[in-house]
């Protein structure tokens, strides 16, 4: 009996354990099933979220109106970092650049010999003074560009090429205003290398400044310096003055009248034309005309062989903050009419030079008379920015609208005006 209820026994427990497996499984299997649709249930929610997010893009813009934002000033500016310059120590970069301008512009510049009569005979004879300048080729046409003071009065002119290949030149056109000349060789166009022009208004001070020349008849000498400064203005042959000079500390001497002021990429900004020394040679104070003023007569004077400069007629000086206050002038900038020159386009227009002289600070000057503030919608600070105006945006026969301080009141001028004379007081 007892073998059969072990049997039996056996015989029963297999079938509970099938159950109890059956059991866990059939729950394994909800739980799955349950953490699967929970998982898709995720998975949709979040595409419809980013759905939801990247809507907007495809939706139609909407007007909106922009507010101004405002930002707290800060109670201090923000310090700039700190410039950094680095320069590779194996490279000298100077060097490269300088061989790079002379190779490029010095096939441009030539010498220039010229030779004068003099004006008494010696047994019979006839002597010629000779002297030197400098030039650079214009375009492939033979005109090449200069300063009128190194042509001016020559019977004979020479010009030497950086290959040594020499020949003669004549006048086209010189300018005493400017002192530019233009003469002109006949050359087969192909041994003719034209400069490359500049930009004089963007010249800066600091900026690298290379003079190619022939500085007391050496030959394609270069110097190197730097811009010392811009917008000066300097004297011509004429009396009248040369605005927006460039100053510069490049060695100029004798013989480098004529020649090309460059920038370190070798463009023309200036033509090398005077120096400041008392014996005549360099000092580091050099002047260029600037390209820009070049770039319109040098056309002018090919075409026509001179160049008309628009003439106001009048003498002045620029009026101070300072001078205003000091003899109790209505207006504190601006320039004080001192002369008029008869018959000329300022004393057809009715302006009214100085009346009684003072001395202020050591030296004489007229008052009372008209103190140009403005011209056209051009504010005048000093006499510069006259010269400077007149110079770039006006022509002879042209009416420009002068407004002057007169008895206490603004009055506006209109004046025509004339061909400059060849002499400031002709």
């Amino acid at each position: 009996m007892l073998e059969r209820q072990e049997g039996r026994t056996e015989t029963h427990r297999p079938n509970r354990g099938v159950a109890l497996v059956a059991a866990i499984g059939a729950v394994s299997a909800f739980a799955l099933l349950c953490l699967c649709l929970f998982a898709a249930v995720v998975v949709w929610d979040q595409t419809r979220e980013r759905q939801a997010y990247s809507a907007p893009t495809r939706a139609r813009p909407v007007p909106t109106r922009v507010v101004e934002q405002v930002v707290p000033i800060s109670p201090s500016p923000t310090p700039l970092p700190p410039i950094v310059i680095e320069i590779d120590p194996e490279a000298d970069i100077q060097t490269q650049i300088l061989t790079a301008v002379y190779q490029k512009v010095n096939p441009s510049v030539v010498n220039i010999t010229v030779r004068q009569p003099v004006p008494h005979k010696l047994n019979g004879e006839d002597f010629f003074t000779e002297g030197q300048g400098s030039g650079f080729v214009w375009d492939k046409q033979g005109h090449i560009v200069t300063n009128h003071h190194v042509v001016a009065n020559a019977s004979e002119i020479e010009v030497t090429f950086w290959n040594d290949v020499s020949v003669s030149a004549e006048i086209v056109g010189t300018d005493p205003d400017s002192d530019i000349a233009v003469i002109k060789v006949d050359v087969s166009p192909e041994e003719l290398y034209p400069v490359e022009l500049g930009d004089s208004d963007q010249v800066r001070v600091g900026e690298r400044a290379i003079a190619i020349g022939n500085p007391f008849g050496y030959e394609g000498t270069l110097t190197v310096g730097i811009i010392s400064a811009v917008g000066r203005s300097i004297p011509a042959v004429t009396g009248f003055q040369i605005p927006e000079a460039i100053q510069t500390d490049a060695a100029i001497n004798p013989g480098n009248s004529g020649g090309p002021l460059l920038d370190a990429r070798g463009r023309v900004i200036g033509v090398n034309a005077q120096i400041r020394s008392l014996v005549q040679a360099n000092s580091g104070v050099g002047f260029a005309i600037p390209i820009n003023l070049v770039k319109r007569v040098v056309p002018a004077l090919i075409e026509t062989g001179r160049y008309e400069h628009p003439w106001l007629g009048i003498s002045g000086v620029t009026l101070s903050p300072s001078m205003a206050r000091d003899l109790e002038l209505p207006v504190e900038r601006g320039i004080l009419i001192i002369d008029v020159i008869p018959r000329s386009p300022a004393a057809e227009a009715g302006l009214r030079p100085g009346t009684r002289t003072v001395n202020y600070k050591g030296r004489r000057i007229e008052i009372g008379g008209d103190i140009i503030v403005q011209i056209d919608d051009q504010p005048l600070h000093n006499f510069d920015d006259l010269l400077i105006y007149l110079s770039r945006h006006t022509s002879p026969g042209q009416e420009v609208i002068l407004t002057v301080a007169r008895d206490g009141k603004l009055v506006e001028v209109p004046v025509t005006l004339g061909v400059r004379p060849t002499r400031i007081r002709e």
